[in-house]
């Protein structure tokens, strides 16, 4: 068992020394610190501090090559392995836009970089990880063990702040926002809720009437939503892959949301955990998080936007299914029958 340390560097190199067969998130938890200060306590020998400017980093990441993209939350990791290629910018939101990685960034929350040279018994992985002000992670970017090391050594010259500091300045972790909802105004929700024409829209409408996604969905009813029993997440995606119906799978942070489009070909659970582990997509769910699952159908132009969202029991949004869109349509019909079979939950099991 490791015990709780000061955010001293030193000491926290100490702790990395005697438990480098640990995933850092896990050994931060463990000691009480960040995972940023675990890497900020790198740096000057594995670890290079480098800006944390999306603008900066992601069209540089297009001459890598092949990498795997990471973002992840409390309860869910999405990997997925592509280029960095189409980059967008943007002051509030930014994206990275192709087939293999699709991601939207919220460049406010990108304020610690670093790069990471580990070494291992395969050899060394480089990676460039990006944290918020709160020392958690927001995205990281993985490096195959074989990528010629040149271009990853003119990226981080290019990207580098000259900072020597083995230290990094955080600020108190944001709580999450529990369910917020204003009964009263559920006719409002519904009424303003048949007039969205995408689904993009569904948050500004939650804002202006003070309201959060989840308090939303607890006053809306049917058929706006349904609730639905815990396991129906991982029913669902047991009925995904057993029928390759392919799906948008949508996981983020308040930094970055990744999603994967496509099919779901290989589940396998490890006792907690369900897990895809496709060729060039992981996911890695804990199911024992999983407190409140929502059947969600939204108006598009494009027809229906029908959705499996999921939640933990502080109110977290864990993850987000849809079904496969393009650009005619928002619904997929395989995907509406795989949620309108899907065991509905209670209002009693919402609350709890």
């Amino acid at each position: 068992m490791v015990s709780t340390v000061t955010r001293n560097a030193r000491q926290l190199r100490k702790v990395l020394a005697e438990n480098d067969s640990m995933r850092p998130r896990d050994l931060a938890a463990a000691v009480g610190v960040s995972e940023a200060d675990l890497v900020a306590a790198q740096v000057g020998q594995e670890v290079t501090r480098i800006v944390a400017l999306p603008d900066a980093l992601m069209p540089r990441l297009t001459a890598l090559g092949p990498v795997t993209a990471l973002t992840r939350n409390e309860s869910a990791v999405s990997e997925k392995t592509g280029v960095y290629d189409n980059y967008r910018p943007g002051d509030h939101a930014a994206m990275v836009l192709n087939e293999a990685i699709d991601l939207r960034i919220f460049p406010r929350s990108w304020v610690h970089g670093f790069a990471v040279e580990r070494e291992t018994d395969k050899g060394i992985r480089r990676s460039l990880q990006i944290f918020d002000a709160a020392g958690d992670a927001v995205h990281k970017v993985i490096l195959p063990l074989d990528a010629e090391p040149a271009g990853w050594r003119a990226l981080v010259e290019a990207v580098a702040t000259g900072d020597p500091s083995d230290y990094v300045a955080l600020e108190p972790r944001k709580p999450v926002e529990a369910a917020k909802a204003d009964p009263s105004k559920a006719e409002t929700l519904r009424r303003e809720w048949d007039r969205m024409s995408d689904s993009h829209q569904f948050l500004r409408l939650a804002s202006k009437l003070k309201m959060n996604r989840l308090g939303a969905y607890r006053i809306a009813g049917k058929p706006y939503v349904r609730l639905l029993q815990p396991e129906a997440l991982d029913l669902a995606l047991e009925a995904l892959q057993a029928q390759a119906v392919p799906c948008m799978l949508f996981v983020g942070n308040r930094g970055c949301i990744q999603i994967h489009s496509g099919p779901l070909q290989t589940l396998k659970r490890m006792g907690s955990w369900q897990n895809v582990l496709d060729p060039d997509f992981n996911l890695h769910l804990r199911l024992d998080h999983v407190a409140e699952v929502w059947a969600v159908d939204k108006p598009t132009r494009r027809g229906k936007a029908v959705s499996i969202e999921a939640f933990d029991a502080q109110g977290a949004l864990i993850l987000q299914l849809f079904g496969m869109r393009n650009d005619s349509v928002d619904h997929y019909p395989a995907f509406t029958e795989i949620v309108n079979g899907l065991p509905e939950g209670t209002a009693e099991e919402a609350l709890q």
